[in-house]
């Protein structure tokens, strides 16, 4: 039996709890393209150290669960006499590290896919490398994985869940609470899967909407 009271009576607690999960996933969507770009750059650099470097990185972090890139920013500094990381943080970066990962395989495979000529071309017309890929080549890469890319974005947002192991003051934080303040395990929990669905069915129509609109301008 659904309780509703839950939901009018801790209203507050879920909305700090949403806006701290919007609040993650859009530091993580924005940290994870950078790096995840960045690390794409690597993974097709002529240079053996950086080709090196982001095969690890993509590697490792792809074949660990996101749970221990998160206890290891949470868990980690205060071993090497740092000081220690809140759990929003190191939630977030968490989020940032383990997406990057797969944004940079994505990146990587869009940048694959533009014809080698017009990197030649912008070679040949005095741009440097870093010039070309900056100009040329990324804006195409990028247009080329917009949606898997945008997956990935929804998938952060999902994970964010992940907050709660921390205390991230996120939905399943404060649902932890409720449900430990109430004795009722199921309807605080019901409520967060709605609110996460608020979050997610906006993302996955728009992403559908963009990617039929760029199949239509090929």
């Amino acid at each position: 039996m659904v309780d509703v009271s839950i939901l009018t009576k801790y209203f507050d607690l879920y909305m700090k709890g949403l806006g701290h999960v919007v609040a993650a996933s859009l530091l993580a969507m924005a940290g994870s393209f950078v790096l995840g770009t960045v690390i794409a750059v690597f993974r097709i650099s002529s240079l053996r150290v950086l080709k090196a470097i982001g095969f690890v990185y993509v590697e490792v972090i792809r074949n660990i669960p996101l749970l221990l890139v998160v206890y290891g920013f949470y868990l980690l500094p205060p071993v090497f006499g740092l000081t220690a990381v809140d759990g929003f943080t190191s939630g977030t970066l968490g989020l940032t590290v383990y997406t990057a990962a797969f944004i940079a395989e994505a990146v990587r495979a869009g940048i694959m896919s533009v014809s080698k000529g017009q990197s030649e071309a912008a070679r040949s017309s005095g741009m440097t490398y870093m010039q070309a890929m900056w100009h040329i080549i990324l804006p195409q890469a990028i247009r080329i994985v917009i949606p898997p890319i945008g997956n990935q974005f929804l998938n952060i947002v999902k994970n964010s869940a992940i907050l709660g192991v921390v205390a991230g003051f996120d939905l399943m934080y404060y649902a932890d609470i409720i449900a430990s303040d109430t004795f009722v395990t199921f309807s605080p929990y019901l409520f967060v899967g709605m609110f996460y669905l608020v979050l997610t069915i906006p993302i996955s129509i728009g992403l559908k909407v963009l990617e039929r609109r760029l199949s239509h301008s090929k």
